[in-house]
């Protein structure tokens, strides 16, 4: 499921994967009928549409259990559930897909999963008997469940490209901070961290996807993951507003966002096509000054909206780290303790930021 868009059907995939994963009801049932080689066709959800493909069979409405639904899967037929997993509905009956919904499986089961899937917007859950696998289709896409531990072994081989691309993105952001002090940007030293920080995402999102298929068994992974990300997101919103140009409105820096994102694995990689994305411009060593949006984000207990009033009176960095006491209370929000608060944060920050870079 790597590398996937975010469209609407790999939403839908993600919540299906997520009824099916280890420590679920369904899961427990799903193995169930794996280990006593049974096959079985599984509907999540029932509605007019469902009913006109259906004939035959028996009406249960009863309390979805994982052993019931390994008994019921050795009678031939379908079974369908409530899309919330809590009541299985009926039983052993037969499915009548629209043969003409063009689909690239062969053997019945797994064809009629492929149709119903498509006409009536459901999951469904296809076993198979012979091959022992258990895949999931929803809309237009099929995926197979794999055992948890191949998945985990590909998780853990993303982590650790996660936590290599973490250090280097904290490595190029002090040296942005350092150079945002010194007043020495460039687009070259803006892209590059966005780069970074677009790389990081797209890696944590490829792992997001591991630990929602590895269910419980991926909670020490989702730690791991949290511990690592946490404050990326907000990083990225900080470098987009302070380098977008004054003048642009939030929506406009998160169209930014959305623009960086849409970029090739090939595009990321080239500083110069990701100034691009985020319209800084094509000479990647012309000077650009920061408003300073990510330097006041690091200091305690300033309300963002306090931020937003300083980076607006101020217009620069520059001019906010050479601003006084009385300078600072110039601004609606910011007495005189809170302007001595600012003063020293943005001193101490500009000193260590300084220090951490060249010694």
């Amino acid at each position: 499921m790597a590398g996937i868009e975010r469209s609407d059907d790999v939403m839908r995939l993600r919540a299906t994967l997520a009824l099916i994963a280890p420590g679920t009801p369904l899961r427990d049932g799903l193995e169930r009928i794996l280990r006593g080689r049974t096959g079985a066709l599984i509907v999540l959800g029932n509605d007019r549409t469902v009913e006109s493909l259906t004939t035959g069979g028996f009406v249960l409405d009863v309390p979805f259990t994982a052993t019931g639904l390994r008994e019921l899967a050795k009678m031939d037929g379908a079974i369908i559930v409530d899309k919330d997993l809590t009541r299985i509905l009926r039983a052993a009956v037969h499915l009548m897909p629209d043969q003409r919904i063009p689909t690239d499986e062969t053997g019945t089961r797994h064809r009629t999963a492929d149709r119903v899937a498509k006409q009536t917007g459901h999951p469904v859950i296809s076993v198979s008997q012979s091959m022992q696998i258990i895949a999931a289709y929803v809309g237009e896409t099929r995926h197979v469940l794999e055992d948890s531990g191949q998945i985990l072994s590909r998780a853990n081989q993303a982590l650790a490209t996660l936590e290599r691309y973490k250090l280097r993105l904290d490595e190029v952001s002090t040296t942005l901070s350092a150079l945002e002090i010194e007043d020495l940007v460039t687009v070259r030293d803006v892209a590059v961290v966005a780069q970074r920080l677009e790389m990081v995402t797209r890696i944590a999102r490829e792992i997001e996807d591991y630990v929602l298929e590895l269910g419980t068994d991926g909670r020490l992974l989702s730690l791991q993951l949290e511990e690592l990300v946490t404050g990326v997101d907000a990083e990225r919103e900080l470098v987009i507003r302070d380098y977008v140009g004054t003048g642009r409105k939030a929506r406009s820096a998160q169209a930014l966002l959305a623009h960086l994102e849409s970029l090739s694995p090939t595009e990321l990689v080239d500083p110069l096509a990701v100034a691009k994305a985020l319209a800084l411009g094509e000479h990647l060593d012309a000077a650009v000054a920061p408003r300073g949006y990510r330097l006041l984000a690091k200091v305690p207990r300033l309300p963002a909206p306090v931020v937003d009033r300083l980076v607006e009176h101020f217009g620069t960095l520059q001019k906010l780290l050479s601003a006084g006491v009385d300078d600072l209370q110039a601004v609606e929000g910011v007495g005189e303790l809170r302007a001595r608060s600012v003063r020293e944060g943005l001193s101490r920050l500009a000193e260590s930021t300084i220090l951490e870079r060249y010694v």
